[in-house]
């Protein structure tokens, strides 16, 4: 079990995320973002916003990161 964090890529900007969340391992993270972005999405659409964030990065305790997940494949229905 780790402590991941799910910082917000926007443009060259890092919006952190500063609590993390405690998961397995590092497949567990990646479903975990793939599911915030889905609900971020949808949220989105639904209050008729055209911008969103470009992606998670998923960060380990270190602040290292360890995966991207980018939103725009949700957005294009891949």
């Amino acid at each position: 079990m780790g402590r991941f964090y799910f910082h917000l890529q926007a443009g060259d900007q890092i919006v952190p995320d500063d609590e993390g969340v405690d998961l397995a391992d590092l497949s567990a993270a990646e479903l975990e973002a793939i599911l915030a972005a889905r609900e971020l999405l949808a949220e989105a659409i639904k209050s008729g916003r055209l911008e969103v964030p470009e992606a998670f990065v998923i960060a380990d305790e270190e602040g290292r990161a360890l995966a991207l997940v980018p939103l725009r494949r949700f957005a294009e229905g891949r």
